[in-house]
């Protein structure tokens, strides 16, 4: 760094790099901390099966001068670890002895390597897959801990990718990565003493050798990890557009947008084939790069060694083993490049990953917070305000609702209704002012009670892929089959899964797909009703019944208001005349507020939205 001053802007880019790969390859590893038992059982496995690989090819020296050539095995003087004398002790023993020591004890030597290869590969498979396990359980609960607004500010597709493609990532990285690393590593290490045994000499090019592949390897892998992130990133393109093109296939259909959808998904397909090349590339330099210096090292070592063996001053069983555990050492090192690549992409994958779980919820519940039971009083804005980033959605808005009222919210479309309604629940906070329920601020009350209290159903009914009876009974797991089937007959809608394959124990497809809307709409009412939770928040919950239907959801809705606290926004004005308090908002402010008939003898934009849905009707 202080000689070459020029490059230090460019070192400590490169170091804070290395830094933060490091830091990433950290965490990667506290994954594996519960299994260490595992872990470490598995690291002797693949010890014993590394010494096992040297006395393999150790077996070379005897078999090519004592049993095949009959002389003796000659080494340099000065072997360490008293080498010399049991090497004295193998020359003694008659060739054909040797001979059947070997033939047995080559099968014992595989034997017991492949019962350690087996046992370490397993145990790593083992623990790779308890790590993604936990990993995407870790994940899946950070998503439900997380705020609606992450949910709305990030793609769905993006969300599937962290959890599926790029945890698969980690899972390569433990289950052949930090296997290989070690095994790998066990493996130059067992070869690198053999050298340094048989040959001191020899073992000063070995330490050439070392830093000549590794280079590559690494400057390779600065490379990797960069195409490995923008390639997670394309995936993550296409699990989006895979994600939002089948959901909304009908309207794909409709538009006759199919073409232009392909061709937007060619692109991103295109973009991320091009990434995986380049990778590949660079991958695939490595193999001939390696091979040529480990090739020139065997040279360099047939050359000088040779000698040595013409001379006599050491025989034809150590050059065999020498050039044999020289060239030994290069498969390691192509697989370690391998490894590289893997762990850089595991690397890329554990930054986005945790992405998601250093992410600081917006709605966070306090230490020692309440627990809310039921209401009593009623509900207070007091001054809110809330926007999403710079566009101020609602502006100082104020309401007392008292126990057992019924307030209805209407307006013109991006009014801020359905904002306003999200700050009950704690969908969100206000960024000014305070909602009281009982006179207790709701963040000081804990999420699962406070939503305990409330029952929703939104405009867009939401279902899930699973039996009517548990759509229905969702969130109240031990709701009685009695209970479920009188939410349905105050919904409307048992005679209807009466008709079903099934009955209550029919699938209805993914996001209800087997029923109409209008029966997925009665669905979520029944959903609510079973619930009885004494606040009601109704987000346009009939906008999509017929008006039959409509008329039977609505004096079952209306029963079931009765000593409750009930939120509709309403899309039909007319289902709202009996609201104790309709509030008319337009831009996030209060405009109008008052009873059906008081706000129409006012002649102000309610009589005005009246009005015009008249003429629509």
């Amino acid at each position: 760094m202080v000689r070459y001053p020029i490059f230090l802007p460019y070192s400590i880019h490169t170091n804070t790099r290395l830094a933060k790969s490091v830091k990433e390859y950290i965490r990667l590893l506290k994954y594996v901390r519960p299994y260490m038992g595992l872990f470490a059982f598995s690291g002797i496995c693949m010890l014993l099966s590394a010494l096992f690989d040297g006395v393999s090819l150790g077996m070379i020296m005897p078999l090519a001068d004592i049993v095949l050539t009959g002389k003796r095995i000659v080494l340099p003087s000065g072997l360490p670890f008293q080498l010399d004398g049991i090497i004295t002790r193998i020359n003694t023993i008659h060739p054909l002895r040797l001979l059947n020591i070997m033939a047995f004890g080559v099968i014992a030597l595989y034997v017991f390597k492949g019962i350690f290869g087996f046992l370490q590969s397993y145990l790593m498979t083992d623990i790779s897959q308890k790590v993604v396990r936990d990993i995407r359980s870790r994940l899946y609960a950070k998503f439900q801990t997380l705020s609606l607004d992450y949910f709305i500010r990030t793609r769905g597709g993006e969300l599937i990718s962290r959890i599926t493609n790029d945890v698969s990532m980690i899972s390569n990285a433990i289950s052949y990565g930090f296997s290989d690393i070690i095994y790998e590593s066990l493996q130059v290490v067992v070869f690198a003493s053999m050298i340094l045994f048989l040959h001191t000499k020899l073992a000063l090019m070995t330490l050439i050798l070392l830093p000549l592949i590794s280079f590559p390897i690494v400057r390779v892998g600065r490379a990797l990890k960069k195409f490995a992130r923008m390639s997670q990133e394309k995936m993550a393109d296409i699990n989006s557009l895979l994600y939002e093109t089948i959901l909304g296939v009908r309207v794909v259909k409709a538009f006759n947008m199919e073409e232009t959808e392909l061709k937007k998904f060619n692109e991103v397909n295109q973009a991320y084939y091009r990434l995986g090349m380049k990778s590949t590339k660079r991958m695939l330099i490595l193999s001939p790069t390696t091979e040529l210096i480990g090739t020139i090292a065997a040279v360099l070592v047939l050359f000088w060694i040779g000698k040595e063996v013409i001379a006599g001053q050491v025989s034809f069983g150590v050059l065999g083993v020498s050039l044999a555990a020289l060239l030994s050492m290069l498969r390691p090192f192509k697989k370690l490049s391998q490894v590289n690549a893997i762990m850089q992409q595991a690397i890329a994958a554990s930054h986005r990953i945790h992405e998601v779980l250093d992410t600081v919820p917006s709605v966070r519940e306090k230490k020692e917070a309440l627990v809310l039971h039921g209401l009593n009083e009623g509900v207070t804005f007091e001054d809110i305000w809330f926007g999403y980033g710079q566009h101020q959605v609602l502006k100082n808005i104020s309401l007392q609702i008292q126990r057992g009222d019924i307030l209805a919210i209407v307006g013109p479309s991006g009014a801020g209704k359905t904002t306003l309604l999200d700050l009950v629940p704690r969908f969100y906070d206000p960024d000014k002012g305070r909602i009281l329920i009982d006179g207790t601020d709701i963040r000081d009350v804990t999420l699962k009670s406070l939503r305990a209290c409330i029952g929703i159903v939104t405009q867009e009914t939401i279902l899930f892929n699973d039996t009517i009876r548990a759509n229905i009974s969702y969130g109240m797991h031990n709701a009685s089959q009695e209970a479920i089937e009188r939410a349905a007959r105050q919904a409307h809608i048992h005679d209807v899964i009466l008709h079903q394959p099934k009955g209550y124990d029919t699938f209805i497809g993914d996001r209800g797909v087997k029923l109409s809307g209008g029966e997925r709409q009665r669905l979520a009412i029944a959903r609510a009703l079973l619930k009885n939770a004494p606040i009601l928040i109704l987000d346009e919950a009939t906008s999509q019944l017929d008006t039959e239907s409509e008329r039977l959801v609505q004096q079952a809705l209306n029963e079931l208001m009765q000593g409750r606290t009930v939120f509709v926004i309403a899309h039909r004005l007319s289902t709202i005349r009996n609201a104790h308090r309709i509030v008319v908002l337009a831009e996030g402010v209060i405009v109008e507020q008052g009873r059906h008939d008081e706000l129409l003898a006012r002649n102000g934009l309610y009589t005005k939205l009246y009005q015009n849905q008249q003429i629509k009707n």
